[in-house]
């Protein structure tokens, strides 16, 4: 069901990981869960009254709860103008039975990799970087540089995952290194060494094709650190939450998550209830690729301000929405995806929006909107469903829904 809000408003992309599991395989498990919990909660503030895009939504996310092996809990947020409503069926948490809310934590997955491109591109407005800045300019001075294969890669052929840079998820080392110590990680500039040794070096000549890649946001963060000499933390602070107003977003480099949250959940048949994993994997194992902690208030805001150009100005924004056709989030969003700097497109048959997906550990994520930012839409469920992890059909459920949300959120 739905909420209705008025006019007062203040991901890393991974397989699943359980750690008990990751101890014993060292590998990232792929599974389905069943999971019985629905509950749906409707309050109305503001004038609106559900129309049709609305409820066809609200039937979509009560049947994705529904279904066997779908998630726990979802809650999406779809905003126009100055309206928002908040729709939530199932549960946040398993053993309490509490309902999702539009204020908890939750992590945002690889929706974490648009607040990346939201600081360099706002650095790039202020001239303190160069989209044709390269790794060999700027990274050259970490303790372990990057292979001299990646010295010409440039900081748009990362923001558009043309690098051909490798991807730490497949690296056996990261992997193994993850399962020894999945609560306590390397620091970002180790992170990044795990992509080092591949044979070749590059997936592919850089700028020669379309590849998504978590080692490329990890670099970007890393250039905003040689280029800004401070944190890539407090880059994130005085050029994305102090402007937009986010209270409750961070980066942490832990496990832990602070109370109160949408505990996220493992997918295996064999459990029931499913294993909690909210707080199995710490932050830093992603890092700017995917390790920020947000909620679905916070993140609606920052994909409003994202996309509107709130962050930087027309002239940065018109190049970022210069895409590779075809060029798919992970996992895919709605219709058809095509990848810009830190920004997919999503042409789907209610209209155009702008975005970015996630899924992590019991976290999968999708937050887009309008070309001008004033209509908006995150959806958010409590396990990680993709083509490749947890249950596909479940997200193709999914999926459809997300697409349903879009065309609420762009419904008159």
């Amino acid at each position: 069901m739905a909420t209705d809000e008025g006019t007062q408003l203040s991901l890393g992309s991974a397989t699943i990981i359980s750690r008990r599991r990751f101890l014993k395989q060292t590998a990232f498990a792929t599974a389905v869960a069943s999971v019985p919990y629905l509950a749906g909660r409707s309050a109305a503030f503001g004038k609106e009254q559900a129309n049709g895009a609305d409820a066809a939504l609200d039937q979509a996310l009560k049947e994705l709860v529904a279904m066997e092996g779908g998630p726990p809990g979802v809650i999406a947020v779809v905003q126009r103008g100055q309206h928002r409503k908040v729709h939530t069926f199932g549960v946040r948490n398993i053993k309490s039975g509490l309902p999702m809310r539009v204020d908890d934590r939750m992590r945002i997955a690889s929706a974490a990799k648009a607040f990346s491109g939201a600081v360099a591109l706002s650095l790039v407005s202020k001239g303190a970087l160069s989209l044709n800045d390269t790794i060999g300019e700027l990274l050259s001075d970490l303790p372990k540089p990057p292979p001299d294969a990646w010295a010409e890669v440039t900081l748009r052929q990362l923001l558009n995952h043309t690098s051909g840079l490798p991807d730490i998820l497949e690296n056996q080392d990261f992997q193994e290194a993850v399962g020894d110590s999945p609560t306590k990680a390397p620091p970002p500039e180790k992170l990044l060494t795990y992509a080092y040794d591949r044979k070749p070096p590059l997936r592919f000549e850089p700028g020669s094709k379309y590849q998504y890649s978590n080692s490329d946001n990890i670099a970007v963060a890393l250039m905003v650190e040689a280029a800004t000499g401070t944190s890539y933390e407090e880059q994130l602070r005085e050029r994305v939450y102090r402007p937009l107003g986010l209270k409750k977003t961070s980066l942490p480099r832990g496990p832990d998550l602070r109370k109160p949250f949408i505990h996220g959940y493992d997918n295996v048949p064999s459990q029931d209830p499913p294993e909690d994993v909210s707080e199995d994997l710490a932050a830093g194992w992603s890092w700017a690729s995917g390790g920020i902690v947000s909620t679905p208030a916070d993140l609606n805001t920052f994909i409003r301000g994202y996309v509107g150009g709130k962050l930087f100005d027309e002239r940065t924004q018109a190049k970022q929405r210069r895409v590779v056709e075809g060029g798919s989030s992970e996992p895919p969003g709605p219709g058809k995806n095509s990848a810009g700097l830190a920004l997919f497109r999503y042409q789907t048959r209610c209209g155009t929006v702008w975005g970015h997906t996630g899924n992590t550990p019991g976290y999968t994520q999708f937050a887009a909107a309008s070309a001008d930012g004033r209509r908006s839409v995150t959806v958010s469920i409590n396990a990680q469903h993709t083509p490749v992890s947890g249950s596909p059909v479940v997200f193709e459920a999914l999926r459809r829904a997300e697409e349903l949300a879009v065309c609420a959120a762009l419904a008159d």
